[in-house]
This record gives structure tokens, C-alpha cells and sequence, in this order.
């Protein structure tokens, strides 16, 4: 391990370019220090000259405004540079390694985003001639074609947008289906293990929620989900891999179980990325899964983007899946807007969105799964659970790792603040990953874990990269260890020194200023 000084710095030398004579911008070489574009601009003034307004008489009643907004005025060159110096203190997979386990920040294929940006898919439009659009119907029918075969399942909706969006999916075609043969049930059961988005998906369709514990092992104590089923239990919604890390070894068990005594088995298929080619959900008596495409198919994620959770059904529930959906008869595909007669949608709870889902990433999704091949997923499979238990495993004698008794982990090593200096905790570990250079990992996450750091580094990742990630959390764990007192000011070596979080959360300053206020501040 690296000691803890080999840098040169000392706790008493204080931040960085402390012992060195302040610059006269603030800058410190090619660490920019940037203002507000507020703090930039100038609010009356635009750097193109635009003829004035026509006055109109207002149509929008007590919502007419009566001020200016006070948006500073800029030139192109000084737009361009104030993004693009904040485009450089913004972390990224293109720029290194991303341990930000539970969502994948995985490497993203060029050629899937150079197939995104055809002009016959980045220019499609929702409405128009369904003729016109024949090959991005086809690319939608051809991913929901190879989704339903990697899970086993029997249909698939392709128009929910997200994850969450793909579990409220479920439970309703879940509830479609327990009023169809008129029994009302309330309660889904949730295990320990589970996703946060799963038991808030549940309340947020009207049930009532009750939670089932995990065992030593982290997984889901099978006897208490037993003891618990009933006649006002609608169904499970159980993730696999779970947000430990580990997979349901009794999955099968939990889903004759809850079939038995007459619910439905949603999985949260957000850890799907650890056994794509691997394990068929369907296998294990899933009835509803939803499938995170920009998780397990390398389309962007975090900062805003699209996202797309498409969700695959059971033959039992297949009947009650949302329009629209994609239909081919022949050559031609057409879309499918009202239920039909058939095992397919026949009896549809109704739609999700307005349209039919989110092209960029079924492309993207598409473009993956046939660039990489049957071998190529069940190897996407493998490498992600070697690379999570080869950190684990390095780690696990450095920093507490609650599981590592319970076998080997699936995507994510899972490792707590157990065992740190007195006063030392996760985040002091977090904030100093960022002076080595990293992103952190997921803190705080999954609460069954005190102080929990869940480090997921996908498949794409070298084993030199892992080794230098290792060395660097290894070290930082090292410094908590130890009481080194530095590490509870970090980061040192960013654009902004320790923030307080919870201070900024609870009361951000929203100040408004008349725009005559604005410039006379200036």
C-alpha cells in the first residue's frame, strides 16, 4: 500500500496552491475558476442584435409576466468558454474508470451511438405515416423479439421510459389481472434486499406495503416470506441480483411460493446486466420483469438522459400488457393502438405514454445485443461478476465486506465503514476517492448496510484499471483507518473544496433580484 504522504502534502500545507502566491484570476494553471454565468453575463444585454418584440395583447391572463427574467446577456465566445470550462470539471465514463455501482455507468459502444444517430432514427417523429417508418417499427419488433427470448418470458411492453416506469408497468398488469378473475388484493411484499423504487412503485399504485426481512447472508429469508402469504397478498416485488450484490439462490422457491397461494412475482430487473445470457427470469417463474436498456444495453445513463424500461410478461400476464404495442404481418409492420382479440394485449390495463417508447435507445439496445452475440452477452455476464469479485476479494481484508462469508457476489462488491477511526466514515472515503481521481462510488446504499460503499465496474473494465482503483480506495481506507485528519477536509486537490451537503439541501439560498439589481451588483 502506498503511504500516506508519498505526494508531498501535509495536513498543515492546507489546499492546494496554499503555499504558493495567489493568482491574480483565481485561476491555478489549467484549474479554471469559473463564476456563475450570472456573475458573467449582464442582465439587458444580448450579444446578437434582435429587433424588439412586437407588443401583442397577452393571452395567458393572471400568468402574464410583468418583469424581465434577468438572463445575462453574453457573446458566442464567452457562452462557448463558460460551458465548456464546466464541461472540464465534470467527471465521466469517457474520462476514467466510474465504481458507481446499482446503475451501471458502463462503457458505451461507439458504433451503437453512431447507429442512434442515422438520419432514418434520430429524425423519426411519433406521428408521422406509419408507412414512412417501417424500419424504426421493425427495430422496435426485433428488440422486444430478443428480449423476450434472453428472459424466457412470453411478451414484452417497449413503451415504458424508465425503471420505475417499468415496475408501476408490472404491478398494474398485475392488478389487471387479479380484478379479472374478481379478486382484490392490497398487499405487495418487499424484501430487505430490494430496490428503494420498488416498495414506493407499490404504495404509489395504491398498496399497502409490508417488508420481509433478509437473512445473515443477505438474501431473502424464505420462511418469513412463506409465513407472510396470503389471501390479501397481490405479489412480491423481489430484486435479482439483489442491491446486495448476491443473487436469490431460492428464487424458484419464493416464486412456486407466491404462486401457490395465488400473487404474482415482479423481479426488478435493473441488476440484469450480471446474468444476461446466463439465467432466463422466466426460469425461475417471473411474471413481470422490467429491463433497464441503458443498464444492461450500454445506452447513456446518469445527467439527465433518456432513459427506457421495457418490461417482458409471463403468458399470465401478457393479456393485460399497455398499448401500443408493434405487430408484423407479413413484410409490414403496423402498430397496434386498441385491444385486440388474442393472447397478446387482449385485455390491456391501457397505455403508459403517450406514443410508443424511446428510439434512441432501442437502437442503441438492438445495435449491442447483435454486435455482441449470444457468447458475447453470457461473456458480458461473466467478466462484470469477475471484475466485482476480484475488488471484493482484494478489498475485503482493508475495508469490512458484510457479505463476503455468503459466496461469491454477482455485479456490485458491497463493503461497509465498520472498523474506521472514531469520527471516520463513508463519506470521508468518498470525498477522498476524488482527490485520487475517481468518482464515487454508490454510498449509503442499500440501508441494510451501515455506511454502505457498493462499487459496480461492469465488464468493460481492464484488469490494470481495477488494480489501480483498488490500490487508490485501498489507500484512502487505509488513511480512515488511521485517523489521518487530512482526510476529513476532502477533497483537496478539486474545484471546490468539502461542500456541506445537508446544509445545502435544507436551505438553499433562492434569492430573487430585480434585473436593475443584477447589473448595479455587478
Amino acid at each position: 500500500m502506498n503511504s500516506i504522504n508519498q505526494s508531498g502534502w501535509k495536513p498543515e500545507m492546507g489546499n492546494v496552491g496554499d503555499t504558493a502566491p495567489a493568482t491574480y484570476t483565481g485561476n491555478k494553471a489549467l484549474m479554471l475558476e469559473e463564476a456563475l454565468i450570472f456573475e458573467i453575463g449582464t442582465a439587458g444585454t444580448t450579444g446578437v442584435d434582435l429587433a424588439d418584440a412586437p407588443q401583442i395583447a397577452a393571452r395567458l391572463g393572471n400568468l402574464e409576466r410583468h418583469r424581465d427574467i434577468g438572463l445575462p446577456g453574453l457573446s458566442e465566445p464567452e457562452t462557448v468558454r463558460h460551458y465548456t470550462r464546466l464541461s472540464r470539471q465534470n467527471y465521466a465514463i469517457d474520462l476514467g474508470f466510474f465504481p458507481l455501482g446499482s446503475c451501471t455507468m458502463k462503457h458505451n459502444p461507439r458504433l451503437n451511438e453512431k447507429v442512434a444517430r442515422m438520419a432514418g432514427f434520430a429524425d423519426v417523429h411519433p406521428l408521422q405515416p406509419v408507412e414512412t417508418v417501417q424500419g424504426a417499427l421493425g427495430v422496435i419488433h426485433e428488440l422486444a423479439h430478443w428480449l423476450v427470448t434472453l428472459t424466457g418470458m412470453k411478451a414484452v411492453a417497449m413503451s415504458p421510459k424508465a425503471g420505475a416506469h417499468g415496475e408501476l408497468c408490472g404491478i398494474l398488469a398485475i392488478r389487471a389481472a387479479l380484478t379479472a378473475r374478481g379478486d382484490a388484493r392490497s398487499v405487495i411484499l418487499c424484501p430487505e434486499s430490494a430496490h428503494g423504487t420498488n416498495p414506493a412503485t407499490a404504495a404509489f399504485a395504491g398498496y399497502a406495503v409490508e417488508n420481509i426481512p433478509a437473512t445473515s447472508e443477505g438474501r431473502v429469508d424464505l420462511a418469513a416470506l412463506k409465513a407472510r402469504l396470503g389471501p390479501d397478498v397481490a405479489g412480491v416485488m423481489i430484486t435479482n441480483p439483489n442491491t446486495c450484490g448476491l443473487f436469490e439462490r431460492d428464487m424458484r422457491a419464493i416464486s412456486d411460493a407466491v404462486h401457490a397461494a395465488g400473487g404474482y412475482v415482479y423481479c426488478d430487473g435493473a441488476n440484469f446486466n450480471a446474468i444476461v445470457g446466463r439465467v432466463r427470469p422466466g426460469d425461475l417463474g417471473v411474471d413481470a420483469m422490467h429491463i433497464n436498456l441503458h443498464k444492461t444495453f450500454s445506452t447513456p445513463h446518469g445527467g439527465g438522459g433518456p432513459g427506457s424500461g421495457p418490461v417482458v410478461l409471463s403468458e399470465a400476464l401478457a393479456p393485460y400488457a399497455p398499448l401500443p404495442f408493434v405487430d408484423k404481418n407479413g413484410d409490414h409492420y403496423r402498430l397496434v393502438e386498441e385491444e385486440t382479440a388474442g393472447e397478446h394485449h387482449g385485455s390491456s390495463f391501457g397505455r403508459m405514454v403517450a406514443f410508443h417508447g424511446q428510439m434512441g435507445m432501442f437502437t442503441r439496445a438492438l445495435s449491442y445485443i447483435m454486435s455482441h452475440g449470444a457468447d458475447g452477452l453470457r461473456q458480458v455476464a461473466e467478466d462484470a461478476v469477475l471484475n466485482a469479485n476480484y475488488i471484493l476479494r482484494s478489498l475485503e481484508d482493508v475495508l469490512e465486506a458484510p457479505f463476503a462469508h455468503s459466496g461469491p457476489c454477482m455485479h456490485e462488491a458491497l463493503f461497509s465503514d465498520n472498523g474506521l477511526a472514531e469520527g471516520f466514515s463513508t463519506l470521508d472515503i468518498a470525498k477522498g476517492l476524488i482527490d485520487e481521481g475517481y468518482h464515487p462510488m454508490t454510498v449509503y446504499f442499500p440501508l441494510v448496510v451501515h455506511g454502505a460503499m457498493l462499487v459496480e465496474p461492469t465488464e468493460t473494465e481492464s484488469k490494470a484499471t481495477l488494480d489501480q482503483f483498488i490500490g487508490a480506495l485501498g489507500r484512502v481506507a487505509e488513511r480512515a483507518k488511521a485517523g489521518d485528519p487530512s482526510l476529513k477536509s476532502a477533497p483537496h486537490y478539486a474545484p471546490r473544496r468539502r461542500l456541506d451537503e445537508t446544509q445545502a439541501a435544507r436551505k438553499p439560498v433562492l434569492v430573487w433580484r430585480e434585473p436593475e439589481q443584477a447589473v448595479a451588483a455587478e
